[in-house]
């Protein structure tokens, strides 16, 4: 099951690659058909998911036996929400990518590329596999940007890579010094669990894992390749780099560095939770300086996955199931708002703040989505970004790992949240409609269409919240009792 989901892409990659550029047509569909068949298969494995049976579906055998590096992938339960949350968006980046004219047997091929990558991270328990993963989403994001972006896009793309390669560096660095390590010896994440590693090797390696983690995330200060690459990328690079890759990144502190890594989490704790607070009051501080509508939203992914490195830095069992949910609410809350200011854009060829003004009057649905996107990233109760960061604080209010000081400045950032987010709506949504807004028409049935799951998980998620936490809180459960015997 798990390599169909990871696999079944790369198949559709290799088909539209193949394609004769004068059947623009049949890539486009062939990639639809790809990622809806990725998705039903990813919905099927999280309803055959047992949410009270730890790590499964595993595949496991060797693949370079000299070196002891498997083929090992199995998933558990905040594996298994991020797999659906990849296949979701990578599906309606496909469809909001649809009118794409410029080379799109390449473009979709890179897309496909791109969930390869996203799906097999969260399923890779093998170290080299790992790897492997981590660093083939690289190069069709590079690809994205620099074929489809923006008037900056060669310089964005070569930031986002430089970036993040170096990142990957350091990581690896980690990953080796773990396999030579005498208590090592393996690639094999699990085993590497229970190697009950010396307190001051494992504080240096969490020194490189750190590296490799953070840039992705973005943490402050290592977050200026961000605001570039999602201004310059196509709406769907947009979608898929805030979604999910950004992810990847707090995964990585959550899948390797805490259950690996115990003691040295627990030293490294106070300075990721000061990161942290940074962060969300940074982030949220440029964004209300923002003209550019994709540049707000941008600065403020740099706000809201400051409030999951303060769950994971909590090292508490509210902490941890805070942070996931807000990986996963900002994954549907930001790819919303990705596509909503796309659809904007298509239509009136801008993305000034000052230039797009009175949506509600002229095209009515789209302001309205707007407006929910918008209610929906400032952590309004009832919606999905309330839950993560309530129990994000609560858990780092409770943690003996970072002062409370941190959990009060970070409370001022869901304040400075709903501040940009309301003067955005004020400007935008309400208002009499600006010349360039004055003509255009609102959102068809297919972009609504396009809209409406995220519009439903994300109430869902908000007025429900076991509807992911069922998943995810055995899982984090097991994760602190792994960190309480290491």
């Amino acid at each position: 099951m798990l390599s169909a989901i990871i696999f079944l892409p790369l198949a559709g990659a290799v088909l539209t690659a193949l394609l004769s550029r004068s059947r623009p047509d049949a890539a486009r569909w062939i990639a639809l058909g790809v990622t809806a068949a990725d998705l039903l298969l990813a919905a099927v494995a999280l309803l055959r998911f047992d949410v009270a049976g730890g790590f499964q579906m595993t595949e496991r055998f060797d693949w370079v036996p000299q070196a002891q590096i498997q083929y090992f992938l199995t998933v558990d339960g905040i594996s298994i929400v991020l797999v659906a949350l990849s296949a979701l968006l990578t599906m309606l980046a496909v469809l909001a990518s649809w009118k794409i004219d410029n080379k799109p047997g390449f473009y979709f091929t890179m897309i496909l590329l791109l969930e390869v990558g996203m799906n097999g991270v969260f399923c890779a328990e093998d170290f080299v596999l790992f790897y492997v993963f981590w660093e083939l989403v690289l190069v069709p994001m590079y690809f994205l940007i620099a074929v489809w972006g923006g008037p900056r896009r060669s310089y964005a793309s070569i930031k986002f890579f430089l970036y993040t390669l170096f990142g990957s560096v350091f990581m690896l660095v980690g990953i080796l010094a773990l396999y030579l390590h005498p208590n090592g010896g393996t690639f094999d994440m699990l085993e590497l669990a229970k190697a009950n590693l010396p307190a001051s090797f494992q504080w240096w390696v969490f020194g490189a894992f750190f590296l490799g983690f953070a840039v992705k995330v973005p943490v402050w200060p290592l977050h200026t390749w961000l605001p570039d690459a999602h201004v310059e990328a196509p709406t769907a690079g947009s979608v898929l780099l805030a979604g999910i890759m950004l992810k990847m990144g707090t995964y990585g502190f959550i899948r390797v560095s805490l259950p690996i890594l115990p003691e040295a989490t627990q030293s490294w704790a106070w300075f990721i939770g000061l990161l942290a607070t940074i962060s969300i009051i940074y982030g949220a501080a440029v964004a209300f300086a923002q003209t550019d509508l994709k540049k707000l939203v941008a600065y403020s992914s740099v706000s809201h996955m400051g409030f999951v490195m303060l769950g994971i830095a909590s090292g508490t069992a509210a902490g941890l199931n805070g942070a996931v949910t807000v990986m996963v609410a900002h994954g549907l809350i930001t790819g919303m708002m990705f596509l909503l200011v796309g659809m904007v854009y298509e239509r009136t060829h801008t993305r000034m703040i000052a230039e797009v003004t009175g949506l509600s009057k002229q095209v009515p649905i789209a302001g309205g989505l707007l407006a929910f996107a918008s209610f929906a990233s400032l952590g309004l109760p009832g919606l999905a970004g309330f839950p993560g960061e309530f129990l994000s604080l609560l858990g780092a209010w409770q943690s003996t790992l970072v002062p409370h000081w941190m959990t009060i400045a970070s409370a001022v950032g869901v304040l400075l949240a709903a501040a940009y987010m309301l003067y955005m709506v004020q400007r935008v949504v309400l208002g009499e409609p600006s010349e360039k807004v004055a003509s255009i028409t609102d959102l068809t049935r297919l972009e609504i269409g396009l809209i409406g799951p995220l519009v439903g998980l994300i109430v869902v998620i908000g007025v429900y919240w076991s509807s992911l936490l069922r998943y995810v809180d055995p899982a984090v459960n097991a994760l602190l009792a792994t960190m309480g015997a290491a």
